[in-house]
């Protein structure tokens, strides 16, 4: 017994110190990241594209926010991706009213059922401008600045600016663990992108160059995979010297979340399947901070049911926490997210248990749609 504890006790400890790289060294980089920074007056030309697959309802509601930005020289293309709704006659009645508008319209095949990744890479290529701006029908962008600043950051040659994308707080567990796991998403890869290692991004709020996409060729090495038209590509063609992040406020843009387990769920696992054709060094890493997490509460609850002092493992739990709020709470804060704050030893602790459970489901779910 004495030797199990101490090859848990030794366990504990170094998922502690693990922990506290990821806390202090990277996360600490986001921490001192200025919360916005001074316009940039941008001169070049974006193309926003937008894919929608039913999306009616959302683009009757979102598409002007994004066709009234503040902006001089900008394009937006929808792709309207085999919709049976009202889709088709709402998107011809915004192109009466906005000359910026442009439709790319992909009809229902009876046998060839394709991805995300093929009207990404429609609107792409109807695209006219080289610099590309991506969100999605059911986000609203921040501010009317919004294009204006994702532009602003390829002032210096950059290929891909990482945006940040929030869901919409409602109240609720349900939406306070989306509204969670979101943050620590966006934190982690805007963390990562100031290290000089960025390694995924979001596609409701990404822009990158369309020369890098060709260059790349695309989404060739992935297409087989139902989901990564945003980390996927990201991970592979994103370096510390072609990559900058924007965290401005009116730069966000803002998500209805899911409002059922089932439906988090079904996003979720599709989103698992790009993670293993990440980069192997990336896949380390991300294994190692999450394993680290989860075996540090698992420890920690072994020790407590050993009777292991209390004394001894209560100031290793504080110091990490402690941590924990010093980096996390200015982000938060820059996050728009202060209200979850109260919500960090329990989610943080949920998290880890959370992301496992996930991974588990995962390996029995093969094939999922995007829409």
């Amino acid at each position: 017994m004495d030797y199990l504890l101490i090859a848990i006790f030794i366990l504990f400890q170094v998922t502690f110190l693990v922990q506290l790289y990821f806390i202090l060294v990277i996360h600490q980089k986001l921490r001192a990241k200025a919360p916005a920074e001074p316009l940039f007056e941008s001169v070049l030309p974006v193309s926003v594209i937008i894919c929608a697959r039913n999306e009616d309802a959302n683009l009757q509601a979102n598409l002007p926010l994004v066709l009234e930005q503040r902006y001089d020289d900008f394009e937006v293309v929808v792709v309207n991706d085999c919709s049976s709704d009202e889709s088709e006659m709402t998107l011809k009645a915004f192109t009466e009213r906005y000359p910026q508008l442009r439709v790319v319209t992909i009809d229902e095949h009876k046998r060839y059922k394709h991805g995300k990744k093929f009207a990404v890479t429609l609107g792409i290529k109807a695209a006219r401008y080289d610099h590309l701006l991506f969100t999605d029908a059911d986000c609203k962008p921040a501010s009317p600045n919004w294009i204006a600043l994702m532009a602003s950051k390829f002032r210096h040659g950059e290929s891909i600016v990482l945006g940040y994308s929030p869901y919409m707080a409602e109240g609720g567990f349900l939406n306070r663990l989306i509204r969670f796991e979101t943050w620590y998403t966006a934190m982690n890869y805007l963390s990562f992108s100031l290290a000089g290692n960025p390694y995924m991004g979001v596609g409701r709020n990404l822009a990158y160059t369309k020369s890098l996409f060709f260059k790349g060729k695309g989404f060739a090495s992935h297409m087989h995979i139902q989901s990564g038209d945003d980390d996927l590509f990201v991970n592979q063609h994103a370096n510390g010297l072609n990559t900058v992040i924007e965290i401005s406020p009116d730069a966000h843009t803002w998500s209805e979340p899911k409002h059922s387990f089932s439906a988090l769920m079904r996003q979720k696992i599709r989103h698992q399947g790009a993670g293993g054709a990440y980069r192997r060094e990336h896949k380390r890493i991300l294994a190692a901070q999450a394993a680290s997490g989860l075996l540090f509460y698992v420890s920690l609850a072994c020790l407590i049911v050993l009777k292991a002092q209390w004394w001894v493992l209560l100031p290793v739990y504080a110091v990490r926490l402690l941590a924990q709020l010093w980096v996390y709470l200015p982000v938060f804060k820059k996050l728009r997210y202060s209200d979850l704050a109260w919500w960090l030893p329990l989610f943080d602790l949920i998290y880890y248990f959370y992301l496992f459970a996930l991974t588990f489901i995962s390996l029995f779910k093969k094939k999922i749609q995007w829409k």
